[in-house]
């Protein structure tokens, strides 16, 4: 490296903001750099996070093992629990229940992928009902656990897990490990934001008590506030309430019961829809609700009134608007969490959507410069992965044919966007999703809400007809069986957590 190109490097980086987006990033920037980069944070305790996303998905596991947690430590310190998929009650009819299961359906077979195979056994009248097939969602519906392996012969290889933790106290722990590798702390609110006249990159930020830190790279974790790219750049809105209309959710803690429950629940309420997520020491609650349909008081009393168990803190209201900036990366600032926008915690992707950032920056890290192709490139990604998302969640609302209230009303008659009703209608037609190889969400994940949500697929690939009928249908019972006599045998989710606790091996 010649010295006019060490010259150029990024030597010190500035976060705006703590919390989870905040010390993800300063951990992942830490573990990464090393010593070459600063880093520091400005975050201030009068400022609360908001601090609602428990709920992981499994790409967790990528940021995890980056910044080198201990899966035993991790759990202890942030009082997590397993997760092995999500739980829809009452989004199709009363009563209605579906799993979106982690991993994939069946196992895989020679030729021919497992779900045009069951769509051809179904056709013929023999074959199960799909969720039979899901080692992870059978796992869940029984209170167990187990961990995916590599050997492909074994029907635990189809598993996916992730995780349900304090979001909070997720933080709390990365903040140790950041600081371990070099990051530094300041208490104090933003006061004063500089920048270069010419270029309009930002050079300092100034704190209400007159200190001043000046950087290379900053980054905005000042969550709906956007303090740097939308209050300092102006990088604009786009606005996604048309689609997902709900823009309020209240949120309270309630006791632990019983069985610890290795999912998520989500149940369809009137007006929106109402979050479960079980812990080690408590559960968290919330009500997702749009405020057109439903009053602040008359939300959190049906929360209140849901809860199976005693609320341990006051109903706590939190405003947004579904919408994304239109630059999450503008000069030399750069947006991570919930100053990129917001998309409601249906999926549980808020969490994904901070690493993803993380992700990004750590492959397209500039130079002081901060080539502006890279933050076109920035942009374009995280646009993309936002928009895959937000499709999936409309998804869940657009299709939900038995509910007559209001807001269902709505969801279900609304235009969608172009994209999902393409992908909707290729799925009615010929069984198949057109997905691209980015796509956060995979062919388990759409078929699983697409078919648990009551939208059939009308035909299957036609390279399933060369196979026999005979020998399709027994595969699937075999595969069936296998699954119905392993998950008794496997543990208990409490048991898996105690033994994960007590010093058993992480995983890998």
């Amino acid at each position: 490296m010649t010295s006019t190109s060490a010259d150029r490097r990024i030597s010190k980086v500035v976060i705006l903001g703590g919390g989870a987006a905040g010390w993800m990033t300063a951990s992942a920037l830490a573990k990464s750099f090393g010593p070459r980069l600063r880093i520091e944070l400005l975050e201030s305790d009068e400022i609360g996070t908001i601090g609602v996303g428990e709920a992981t998905i499994p790409t967790i596991h990528w940021f995890n093992q980056l910044v080198g947690l201990d899966e035993a430590e991790f759990l202890r310190a942030t009082m997590a629990s397993y997760k092995l998929g999500i739980e829809f009650v009452d989004w199709t009819r009363p009563g209605g229940r579906y799993i979106h299961p982690f991993g994939y359906y069946g196992i895989t077979l020679p030729g021919v992928s497992f779900f045009p195979r069951w769509l051809k056994a179904r056709r013929e009248g023999r074959a199960a009902e799909l969720a039979r097939y899901s080692m992870a969602g059978e796992l869940a519906r029984a209170g167990r656990v187990a961990f995916p392996v590599d050997d492909q012969k074994s029907i635990l290889s189809t598993l996916g897990y992730a995780y349900h933790f304090d979001a909070g106290l997720y933080g709390r722990h990365l903040r140790t490990i950041a600081e371990a590798n070099g990051a530094v702390r300041h208490e104090g609110k933003l006061a004063q934001v500089e920048r270069d006249p010419e270029s309009g990159f930002v050079t300092a930020l100034t704190t209400e008590r007159g200190e001043r830190f000046d950087g290379d790279l900053f980054i905005d974790c000042s969550g709906f506030r956007a303090l740097l790219i939308e209050g300092a750049l102006g990088a604009g809105f786009e606005d996604w309430s048309h689609w997902l209309p709900c823009d309020r959710a209240v949120a309270v803690p309630c006791e632990k019961v019983d069985g610890i429950t290795p999912f998520t629940r989500s149940t369809a309420r009137a007006a929106g829809w109402q979050w479960r997520i079980p812990l080690q020491h408590r559960t968290g609650n919330g009500y997702v609700y749009s405020s057109n349909y439903i009053s602040d008081v008359d939300a959190a009393r049906v929360l209140l009134e849901n809860l199976d168990g005693v609320a341990l803190a006051d109903p706590r209201i939190i405003r947004f608007k579904a919408g994304r900036r239109r630059k999450c990366w503008d000069r030399n600032v750069v947006a991570i969490g919930l100053s990129t926008g917001f998309l409601e915690p249906l999926e549980s992707t808020s969490l994904h959507l901070i690493q993803s950032g993380i992700a990004k920056l750590l492959s397209l890290f500039p130079d002081r410069d901060c080539d502006p192709g890279l933050a076109a490139q920035f942009n374009r990604l995280f646009a993309a992965d936002m928009d895959n998302i937000k499709d999936f969640i409309i998804l869940h609302y657009h299709a939900a044919p038995e509910k007559k209230d209001p807001l269902w009303e709505y969801c279900r008659h609304m235009p969608i966007p172009e994209n999902l009703s393409q992908r909707i209608e290729d799925f009615r037609r010929s069984g198949r999703l057109m997905l691209g190889t980015d796509d956060l969400f995979k062919e388990t994940s759409w078929v699983a809400v697409l078919h648990g949500q009551g939208i059939e697929a009308g035909s299957y690939h036609p390279l399933t007809d060369t196979l026999d009928s005979d020998l399709n249908a027994a595969q699937l019972a075999q595969i069936e069986q296998v699954i119905a006599r392993s998950v008794p045998t496997l543990p208990l989710h409490e048991d898996a957590l105690k033994a994960m606790l007590a010093g058993g091996a992480a995983r890998r």
